[in-house]
């Protein structure tokens, strides 16, 4: 990627590709990196699901006034 330097596309790939590297070097096995990966994305989705929850009960709240 050509991302533009300092731009936010290229802190980005920079803080993906650090990462990466780090699993790599420590010779994580990759099943180890893809759940690792899955759990990040499990942890960010249970957070999101639980805002959306509060912010619909608030919304039913509202609506019934």
């Amino acid at each position: 990627m050509n991302y533009k330097p300092y731009s936010p596309e290229w802190h980005r790939y920079r803080y993906l590709k650090e990462a990466i590297d780090t699993y790599l070097e420590d010779g994580i096995d990759p099943t180890l990196i893809m759940d690792d990966i899955r759990d990040v994305l499990h942890v960010r989705s249970e957070a999101a699901y639980k805002e959306f929850q509060r912010i619909n009960q608030l919304e039913n709240y509202l609506s019934e006034e």
